[in-house]
């Protein structure tokens, strides 16, 4: 588009991450300003998975990290072989939601990201009904082929979006500013200022 940008029109299926079984199909347009700004996004998706079941999974997620005696901590997931513990496997899935944000903010025209491996992660136990990680979670860039590591501190109630703050480094490049307070759900993704760290 002549002094905007260049705009896209996608149609992709998705799938569900664990288990690669259909989760709809989305339609979507995306506008890349010329200016250095955020892209435009419009989606509209169809799911095969109802509300309920989405949420009846969130609740057995939830309930599996709640029903922890002590804090889950980990590091290197998955291992060298693709291995990850069954009890890091709710760490896992809250890695990839939340580093999703990261990426989507991160991503360009030119640059898009892959969560590699979550290189540690420790649970904070809190007083209140949250649940709380910090993770440090490596992000292959493509097509550069380089890791990107990144500090993520991931905060989530079911039903509530994902609240995620991060603060990222490149060998390379040197630091990067991080985000203020990214927030996603399954439903879409927003972001709202804060501070970094």
């Amino acid at each position: 588009i002549p002094n905007s940008g260049h705009k896209y029109y996608l149609q992709f299926s998705t799938e569900d991450y664990r288990t690669g079984e259909d989760a709809g199909s989305c339609l979507a347009t995306v506008l890349y300003p010329k200016k250095k700004s955020p892209p435009v996004v419009t989606i509209k998706c169809s799911h095969t998975k109802d509300q309920n079941e989405i949420q009846e999974e969130d609740n057995r997620l939830y309930q599996r990290i709640r029903q922890q005696t002590k804090p889950i901590t980990g590091s290197n997931i998955p291992d060298s072989y693709g291995n990850i513990e069954p009890a890091l496997e709710p760490a896992w899935a809250l890695a990839v939601a939340g580093s999703s944000s990261i990426m989507w903010e991160k991503s360009t025209e030119d640059l898009g990201y892959f969560l590699a491996q979550v290189k540690s992660v420790k649970q904070w136990m809190r007083k209140d009904d949250f649940i709380e990680f910090d993770y440090t979670v490596l992000l292959h860039e493509m097509p550069t082929q380089e890791m990107v590591s990144c500090h993520m501190r991931l905060t989530w109630l079911p039903g509530r979006p994902l609240k995620v703050k991060h603060f990222c480094a490149s060998e390379h490049r040197g630091p990067e500013d991080g985000s203020g307070l990214g927030s996603g759900s399954a439903v879409g993704l927003s972001e709202e200022g804060g501070a970094n760290f």
